[in-house]
């Protein structure tokens, strides 16, 4: 029994690790596009692939590497393994990534689409399909956004409408967050591709059959260069980037725009609010002031005007025709402060060329010494 209570917790343990050990989900695509699935631990997958473990440490990052004459590429959830004769995606259990694996990529690999160019090795096939799926990934985000922002846009920037719609105005926020985040992708993914364009060697490794097949290599020796095609694929998908990103700052500058008119027209409806509120101030004092009047009239004094029926409507009318002119003074002069001044009027003689100004400057000039010579002779005589 106490052989068997120092023996049970052992054997647990290591089932325990057995159980903990990462697997891998592989999905494994040749070059007739065939596939194949299979479960396999990493340390089996990486002694096979002649990888180190960190190689395989996949991480939401964006990378292309190669190692061992392999390519490893990272793009967040795609993790992808590339040799000249097959191509690996691990952890592929996800519904996007599963519709493109079975409906897409196969046709792809097998040279039945229109992406590839047949003359060209496994590895470029490989390569351009999940370039093709990032950056078609990344364009429907973009699609999905646009019509959502332009219509949030268009119903906010609305000169009819004296306040703004908070529900749109979060829709808006969210929405300029995921623009926000595809950009920050969209500047990753070319920076990714960037990084391998400035490098010369990297490219050249990313040709996997020019150093494993004789026949691939005799044709890059003999005219067609595989590192230049490499290049050539690599800056396509870069200018499209490129290209998706110059729509996500339009759109971004749109935004920001419509921002900007959002707050004209608020500030425009709050002018005329406080313009309104020191109008009727302006009323409310004039009023008051020749109020006055009614209030020295209805004191408890006696006087000889009481007696006379037609002075209550003398006083009346004072008080009435006092306090519109007032108050229509006092809205002329808020008008001539609070409007905008007109432009100077410029002059015909300022409106000529410069030269034409000179002249005249010194045909003045002659005048005004004609003049003075004339007077003086006329003071001696």
């Amino acid at each position: 029994a106490g052989k068997f209570y120092q023996h049970a917790p052992t054997e647990t343990s290591q089932a325990t690790l057995a159980s903990v050990s990462p697997v891998f989900a592989v999905m494994k695509f040749d070059k007739e596009g065939n596939t194949t699935y299979f479960e396999k631990k990493k340390t089996e997958l990486y002694q096979e692939l002649g990888l180190q473990a960190r190689d395989l440490r996949f991480q939401h990052v964006m990378s292309i590497a190669t190692r061992n004459n392999k390519i490893i590429m990272r793009m967040e959830f795609l993790k992808a393994v590339i040799t000249p004769e097959f191509l690996l995606i691990l952890d592929y259990r996800n519904l996007s990534l599963e519709h493109w694996l079975l409906n897409e990529l196969a046709s792809q690999l097998a040279g039945e689409g229109q992406l590839v160019t047949y003359s060209l090795p496994f590895e470029f096939r490989a390569i351009e399909a999940i370039l093709q799926y990032w950056i078609s990934k990344l364009q429907g985000r973009l699609n999905t956004l646009q019509p959502q922002i332009l219509e949030t846009l268009e119903a906010l920037v609305d000169p009819k409408l004296l306040s703004v719609d908070r529900s749109k105005l979060h829709i808006l926020l969210q929405n300029g967050k995921s623009l926000s985040e595809l950009e920050t992708d969209v500047k990753v993914f070319k920076e990714t591709i960037l990084e391998i364009l400035d490098e010369e060697e990297v490219i050249e490794e990313l040709c996997l059959s020019k150093w494993t097949d004789p026949q691939v290599f005799e044709e890059s020796t003999s005219g067609i260069d595989h590192a230049e095609e490499m290049e050539l694929l690599l800056e396509n998908y870069y200018r499209q980037a490129e290209d998706l990103l110059n729509e996500a700052r339009e759109l971004r500058v749109l935004i920001d725009d419509s921002e900007s008119i959002i707050f004209i027209n608020l500030d425009s409806h709050r002018n005329v609010m406080m313009r309104l509120n020191l109008q009727l101030t302006m009323g409310t004092f004039s009023v008051s002031l020749f109020g006055l009047i009614g209030v020295a009239f209805g004191m408890n004094l006696e006087s000889s005007l009481e007696e006379d029926p037609r002075i209550f409507w003398l006083v009346t009318g004072i008080m009435f025709l006092g306090s519109g002119l007032i108050w229509r003074r006092l809205l002329s002069f808020l008008g001539r402060h609070l409007d905008p001044p007109l432009p100077p009027h410029v002059p015909a003689v300022l409106k000529k060329s410069q030269p034409a100004a000179g002249k005249v400057e010194i045909k003045t000039s002659l005048k005004g010494e004609t003049f003075g010579l004339n007077r003086s002779t006329l003071t001696n005589q």
